[in-house]
């Protein structure tokens, strides 16, 4: 059985242009009936629809922003933004010690629908003032209500809908939360070597940690904290799929980049590990991340180094 979130099924878009796409809500409940989950093709059932049995678009979107809404209190609660500067900041300190280049560094969240972590950093200031901050997403209902919650808060930051990839403007870094479980099989090793390949710097993409204890602890917590079933459910979901130690650094190991785990498994608490982050620096840039890094540097492991950590922490 494939772990199929609904919120990947009844959104589509033209990968070419953006263009949204019609979603048929009996073709996605038929292809979760075959997948097994019968609980999601009920909720997905009671979805709306307009002619042609297409899913009303706008009760798609403001049943989306309702659970990114959830999910946003959910980032403040497990405290997202500041676990993504503790190393945002050493490794935008690598970068400017490096380069020698005043900026402006453009640091591009993608996937980042309400635009939480942007906005966090931008009300913050926690990266400083020489750090462009942009969101993207595919989804244009997301971004559109993140680029009005900025405008409403007064924050210097932008939010784009398209590909990440196809901005204007090159990137810097590269952040997202809670995106890379999205991406199955060879698409995971395909989304680091399209960053590999862009003139960014470095990534740094927290997840999900895939600990045995993930999938009970999405279920409780998304059980307390989420109101409606397809949250509860795509919680839940999320953690049966994501990615173990050995394939993120795996595919993050594409050419150009330097792959590294920050808190592999023998080094973390699974009561406690919630989200864990895989980075990608240019060789250049390791050795001074780790010096800005400090004593937390032990933390870092790269691929060489996994296997020894994983035999200890199977004893």
């Amino acid at each position: 059985m494939r772990h199929l979130e609904i919120s990947d099924l009844i959104t589509a878009v033209d990968p070419q242009d953006g263009r949204r796409l019609p979603v048929l809500r009996d073709e996605v409940v038929r292809q979760l009936r075959e997948n097994g989950d019968e609980r999601a093709a009920r909720i997905v059932a009671e979805l709306p629809v307009g002619r042609g049995g297409v899913l009303d678009p706008d009760a798609v979107d403001r049943l989306l922003v309702s659970v990114h809404t959830e999910l946003q209190r959910l980032s403040e609660e497990l405290r997202i933004g500041d676990r993504l500067v503790h190393l945002l900041r050493p490794l935008l300190t690598a970068i400017r010690t490096t380069t020698g280049q005043p900026g402006p560094y453009r640091l591009v969240d993608i996937g980042c629908g309400l635009g939480y972590l942007v906005r966090w950093l931008a009300a913050t200031d926690a990266l400083g003032p020489d750090v462009e901050l942009i969101g993207v997403d595919l989804n244009a209902a997301l971004v559109g209500e993140a680029d009005r919650l900025a405008r409403a808060e007064g924050l210097n930051c932008r939010f784009v809908h398209g590909n990440a990839f196809e901005l204007p403007e090159a990137a810097t870094v590269y952040v997202s939360t809670g995106v890379l479980h999205h991406f199955p099989g060879p698409a995971l090793s395909g989304f680091f070597q399209a960053q590999a390949a862009s003139p960014a710097l470095a990534f740094c993409h927290y997840d999900i940690a895939a600990t045995r204890l993930a999938p009970l602890g999405a279920r409780v917590f998304h059980r307390a904290r989420m109101r409606h079933p397809l949250g509860r459910h795509d919680g839940v979901v999320s953690a049966l799929r994501a990615h173990s130690d050995e394939v993120l650094l795996r595919a993050a190991s594409a050419p150009g980049m330097r792959a590294l785990l920050y808190e592999p498994r023998r080094l973390s608490n699974p009561f406690c590990t919630t989200l864990r982050p895989v980075l990608g620096v240019r060789p250049q840039l390791e050795a001074p991340l780790r010096s800005a890094l400090g004593r937390a540097a032990r933390r870092l492991v790269g691929p060489e180094h996994l296997a020894e950590h994983l035999t200890e922490a199977a004893r």
